[in-house]
């Protein structure tokens, strides 16, 4: 029989349609094709994308010139412009301003056939230090009031290049998802005085069987109430809700985690498209007892069709215990 599961944070209710109990193997993705032509993004074209505000890269490398190993660069054609006031202001009971804002392209490799998930190690984690590093700036704007962080991998799930490439957009007002998670999870706080993210994490550690891996800082787990197949968050097992908080050893083993995570989701379908958001506490914000920073990793392996959008419930064809037990016994050899 299908179940009703409400997400603990949000209040949100997924559909598990586990009669349709969807496996791996039926989720089959052709290769996608290469486009192939001229890519701004390649090495030897700097000069095509507008002037890098971070670069990595050898010792004495100029910026806007090869020899990098990632750039970040302001996106070409922005959704949010970074110049100007927010002007905000009323037309009669609509409210509007300013499309303030930033909009970067974090560029994670110079090889174009390279994907995330076939970085080094260094590299990979120098794609996460790099979402720190621009965090960090970017909160010295007072403008700004939440950075979101975001991969798109793969046509279906709405990547526009090929070349492998995360992006962010600074926001001077907070993302609805980010005030439900700050109200839901501050609702949760104040009546069992515990963070409902660390409870989560107790709770997953002692069943098991949406456990999907986890080392000394960090558990990913297949939420209780999934959006889509084969969804995966990863958290913390430290209560911190400001991802720039990590240390040094904490990002060797985030980027370690994530790593095996999504070997573990390819291995399983390959090909995937996903995205993946970091979700934290708004920017300059005090650290906060009830809310936990996480990365939530989207597969997009179903459609949003007329049902989904007129109610907001989403359906799951797999349940997340079997996700899990499919995503922990694939073998990476």
């Amino acid at each position: 029989m299908p179940e009703l599961r409400k997400d603990p944070v949000l209040g949100r209710w997924i559909i598990i349609a586990k009669e349709r109990g969807k496996r791996p193997t039926d989720f089959i993705i052709s290769e996608p094709a290469s486009k192939g032509g001229f890519c701004p993004l390649c090495p030897g074209n700097e000069k095509t994308t507008p002037p890098e505000v971070l670069g990595y890269g050898g010792p004495g490398r100029l910026p806007n010139t090869p020899g990098w190993t990632l750039r970040v660069v302001p996106n070409k054609y922005p959704a949010l412009v970074i110049e100007g006031d927010v002007n905000k202001e009323g037309e009669g009971l609509y409210d509007k301003m300013n499309g303030i804002g930033a909009h970067e392209v974090i560029i994670e490799t110079p090889n174009h056939e390279e994907f995330f998930t076939q970085l080094p190690f260094a590299r990979m984690q120098d794609v996460f230090l790099a979402f720190r590093d621009r965090l960090v700036d970017l909160s010295r704007d007072e403008r700004f009031k939440y950075v979101m962080l975001f991969k798109n991998h793969g046509r279906a799930a709405g990547a526009s290049l090929e070349h492998s490439h995360s992006q962010l957009v600074a926001l001077p007002i907070l993302p609805r998802m980010i005030v439900s998670e700050l109200a839901g999870s501050l609702s949760y706080y104040k009546y069992k005085e515990r963070c409902v993210y660390c409870d989560i994490i107790r709770q997953e550690n002692k069943e098991q069987s949406r456990l999907v891996c986890e080392n000394e800082h960090f558990i990913v787990i297949t939420p209780w109430a999934p959006r889509s197949p084969f969804e995966m968050w990863l958290l913390p097992k430290q209560h911190a809700s400001s991802y720039i908080t990590q240390t040094h050893d904490q990002f060797q083993a985030l980027t370690r985690i994530f790593g095996e995570a999504m070997s573990r989701l390819e291995a399983c379908i390959p090909n995937v498209p996903y995205n993946f958001v970091l979700h934290g506490a708004p920017l300059r914000s005090d650290p906060l007892r009830h809310y936990h920073w996480h990365f939530e990793i989207m597969p997009k392996l179903t459609n949003i069709a007329g049902f989904e959008w007129g109610s907001g419930f989403y359906i799951n064809p797999t349940p997340p215990e079997d996700a899990a037990r499919y995503l922990r016994e694939v073998s990476l050899t």
